[in-house]
């Protein structure tokens, strides 16, 4: 079991944080998911005929993790939140990029929605993991960079367990040493809002949404949340 806690300087200074934290165990990555493939391939048919396009930085739900980047002294237009660069690249290229059917299923559900998200193998995590101010000695390896090695500033949010950090200004960028693979089998899942009086009921949506991606392929799932009420939740 792993203990994911939202620190309370985070809580204080962005009240309208809610995270909803999506669990996959017995996660079955190697077989094929159709209904991952149907929903990646109706994004790029939405946006290829004019119904539907990403939301950009004018968008209020982005907009709002651009004001929070910029807090902690992050330029959000040189390091962009997860989902802004993903909505960027499709709408330049049309097509989302295919990782694995995991990491595609909840690229589709963030995109669709507006949403960060991120994921975490969690038997490649160590000990429990805190959303909280970096303290600027940690390291960070960047997914994709095993041989990288960067320090957060002091202040730029981070997810981080006992063994480093996990993600870079707060979503980023994941970890490499907790990526998510084809072999991954206990998986957690991350989606997030910093306007959870707006935007909360889009986060459950979103949350089902992945969930029912997820569900064929995983002998169990469940759905917990994060917020400054709920400080703390196991997985």
């Amino acid at each position: 079991m792993v203990t994911f806690r939202l620190a309370p300087a985070v809580a204080d200074a962005f009240p309208g944080t809610r995270v909803a934290l999506v669990t996959a165990t017995g996660l079955r990555g190697r077989e094929p998911w159709p209904r991952t493939a149907t929903a990646v391939e109706e994004l790029e048919r939405r946006l290829a005929d004019g119904t539907w396009s990403p939301a950009d930085e004018t968008d209020p739900r982005v907009e709002a993790w651009h004001t929070a980047y910029r807090s902690f002294g992050t330029n959000p237009r040189r390091v962009r939140p997860s989902v802004d660069a993903l909505g960027r690249r499709l709408a330049k290229k049309g097509l989302l990029p295919r990782v694995n059917q995991a990491v595609d299923s909840y690229n589709a559900v963030s995109v669709r929605h507006g949403l960060p998200a991120g994921a975490f193998d969690l038997d490649r995590v160590t000990g429990d993991v805190d959303i909280r101010p970096a303290h600027g000695t940690e390291t960070f390896t960047p997914l994709g960079e095993p041989d990288a090695v960067e320090t957060p500033k002091p202040g730029e949010i981070v997810y981080a367990d006992a063994a480093g950090i996990l993600t870079r200004h707060w979503n980023h960028r994941d970890a490499h040493r907790t990526r998510v693979t084809e072999d991954s089998a206990r998986v957690v899942f991350a989606l997030e809002t910093l306007r959870a009086d707006h935007d909360g009921g889009l986060l459950d949506t979103a949350a089902d949404e992945l969930r029912t991606l997820l569900a064929p392929h995983a002998e169990r799932t469940a759905v917990h949340h994060l917020d400054p009420a709920r400080l703390h939740a196991t997985v």
